[in-house]
């Protein structure tokens, strides 16, 4: 038999090595399977004719009380999956009984059926899209974070809730990254079982506490940008309907609720998890399908419903201020919904597919599900950065006029010259405020100005300049 662990194998080779004499027959009087490395177990040499079975790896989603088998043909071969195939030669292993209920139900969902191949093609396809998503979303939510904190002319109330938001998604995505990242090395390192990831390195995903703080990070970095969200829809709807509340946000009650709150409710959670979940259970798997899941769950709805109402009002206000115009009643509906649309990723409703467990009854279900529940998450940080800053007219005049002034000094041009840059970018600066007021004054009467961050220009006049940025 092996030394220690038949799971703490690297290779093949690491594997013979392991098992020493069990890795071939003690006498030639009998036929053997070699032993053999499945990727997962290390199996020693087995009688023809035979079952071998070896304890499950305590590995996540599998309960190490159980044991795996692998069978080894009467020729001397181990078998695949059905009898008669010998098409690979460390044959097929039965982890069948290894899984926990909760991995169990979500095995026979996925490849427990005929079409279990289309299936699992889908969820790899849609992890190299979250790949994508996520490594794009990244970039695009760092460099916005860069260009509202860099430039002055930027800085504002509205921006600096932006900002907030934008570091709790940029921690997030970040979190996700390594996960993904950690499961594919131990992926790759090691194999998997039906789907579970093993290795024998010391990869996150396999090591006890530190892969359930990891997940408390994940989840904790959500919430964070559920109440950010939250805070974005509490903000707009105030600017726009309620002009009581025009005034300087309160950022400590701002603070508190951002990062202090998702604090209070990962930790109820972590250590309720913690204690419910069976031991037998590594890194918490499948702790999404289990009730308590809805400590955190609950305030996420909850905060999606009220930025619900939130910008149902706003459209509201919105179509009441465009009737007091010469608008048409066709272009009212048409500016609305526009606001409405711009507003929504912003506002988190996105995150309602993720909400709806998947259905895997079949492929086309499962896959108009897990293709666009994904897309929208993981290229949310993207769309945000996208609608906030770099389709920003702020932004866009503020980057102009920099690489105006760029330009000119690494030509070398005079002190004179300078100047007239600077001038140059201040004609630049009144044209397009010019523009702007322009616009402002055909869609709106004066009286109304708060309304017109929603207007027409919803992309750009919904990034006016506060009165005190």
């Amino acid at each position: 038999m092996p030394r220690g662990n038949s799971w703490f194998y690297r290779n093949l080779e690491d594997c013979i090595e392991g098992l020493g004499r069990a890795a071939y027959p003690a006498d030639g009087s009998e036929l053997h399977c070699n032993g053999t490395w499945d990727r997962v177990l290390c199996w020693p040499a087995t009688l023809a004719g035979t079952t071998a079975k070896l304890p499950c790896p305590p590995l996540r989603g599998l309960d190490h009380t159980k044991f795996g088998y692998k069978k080894c043909g009467a020729d001397g071969r181990w078998e695949g999956r059905f009898p008669g195939d010998y098409s690979l030669a460390q044959g097929w292993t039965n982890y069948s009984e290894c899984y926990t209920p909760e991995a169990k139900k979500i095995y026979d969902k996925l490849f427990g059926k005929t079409n279990s191949q289309v299936m699992k093609e889908i969820a790899n396809g849609t992890r190299i899209m979250e790949m994508v998503g996520l490594s794009l979303s990244l970039l695009s939510v760092a460099f916005s974070i860069f260009i509202f904190s860099y430039f002055r002319t930027l800085r504002c109330h509205r921006t600096r809730i932006h900002r907030n938001l934008f570091v709790a998604i940029l921690i997030h995505i970040a979190i996700q990254l390594t996960v993904h990242a950690d499961q594919f090395v131990a992926r790759m390192s090691g194999g998997d079982v039906g789907g579970t990831a093993v290795s024998s390195l010391g990869t996150i995903y396999n090591t006890p506490l530190l892969c359930e703080v990891l997940l408390t990070f994940v989840e904790y970095s959500k919430t964070v940008m559920f109440m950010w969200m939250f805070i974005e829809g509490v903000y707009l709807h105030n600017m726009v309907v309620v002009s009581v509340f025009s005034g300087k946000p309160n950022y400590i009650l701002y603070y508190a609720i951002g990062w202090g709150v998702p604090v209070i409710i990962t930790t109820t959670w972590a250590i309720t998890n913690g204690m419910m979940v069976d031991t037998q259970s590594q890194c918490w798997f499948g702790y999404t399908y289990r009730p308590y899941y809805w400590i955190l769950e609950g305030p996420r709805v909850a905060i999606i419903g009220v930025n619900l109402i939130f910008l149902l009002n706003i459209i509201r206000v919105l179509v009441t201020k465009l009737r007091k115009t010469s608008s048409t009643e066709a272009l009212q509906v048409r500016k609305a919904v526009k606001a409405a649309i711009v507003l929504l990723p912003l506002l988190g409703f996105n995150n309602f597919l993720a909400l709806v467990e998947a259905p895997l009854d079949t492929p086309v279900k499962f896959a108009v599900w897990s293709y666009t529940s994904h897309f929208l998450i993981s290229f949310q940080g993207f769309f945000i950065s996208l609608l906030y800053c770099f389709l920003n007219g702020e932004v866009q005049s503020t980057l102009s006029q920099y690489w105006v002034r760029h330009q000119l000094s690494r030509d070398g041009f005079s002190t004179s010259r300078r100047t007239q840059s600077r001038t140059l970018s201040m004609t630049i600066s009144e044209i397009h405020l010019h523009q702007r007021r322009e616009n402002e004054t055909t869609s709106f009467m004066n009286d109304h100005k708060k309304a017109s961050l929603y207007d027409a220009g919803v992309t750009t006049s919904l990034h006016q300049p506060d009165t005190d940025c």
